[in-house]
């Protein structure tokens, strides 16, 4: 697999990680839901370069992340607005989150806490299923072969190759 192509990949992952995958990209994103929209605020809270943030900025956009909406016309400025695909991405900003808040922390705490407008509780991020509500745990997860997978293009995971086998004993 090579950087450049991870977007080609037939996996969901490696497409993901060309679009957002790298450290900069994954903290504009953060700062995007924290309501920040222009570039001189990016550049401010983040302390990245103008010509970094320029080029992950215009990355965001390729993919549909972000969309350009002018403000100001003389100068020609931006504000950098989620769209429905960039807001899809609110559940892998919260996990990560999360997991920094469990693992990566120190003595003073979480830095930002999170409050649910509807029940106006402070509240952790958790994954359920979509079907039966439960939460959900890597444990309690098997993975099966999709119709967007390619044969060739794929090692097989160690329980795909459990249940070919399976499927191949069944038919003999």
């Amino acid at each position: 697999m090579k950087w450049d192509t991870l977007e080609e990949e037939p996996c969901s992952l490696a497409r993901t990680v060309a679009a957002i995958g790298d450290r900069w990209t994954l903290l504009i994103l953060r700062e995007c839901f924290l309501r920040v929209r222009r570039f001189e605020a990016f550049q401010s809270s983040l302390q990245i370069t103008r010509h970094l943030l320029s080029e992950r900025l215009k990355k965001l956009v390729r993919f549909g992340i972000l969309r350009r909406v002018p403000y100001s016309e003389a100068p020609k400025r931006y504000e950098y607005i989620l769209t429905q695909k960039g807001l899809d991405l609110y559940p892998i900003i919260m996990a990560m989150v999360h997991w920094g808040d469990a693992h990566m922390g120190d003595e003073r705490g979480r830095p930002l806490l999170h409050e649910h407008k509807s029940c106006g509780k402070l509240f952790d991020p958790v994954m359920v299923c979509s079907e039966c509500g439960q939460v959900l745990h890597a444990k309690q997860v098997h993975v099966h072969a999709g119709p967007g997978r390619r044969e060739a293009a794929v090692s097989e995971a160690p329980r795909l190759s459990k249940l070919k086998r399976r499927e191949h004993r069944n038919r003999s």
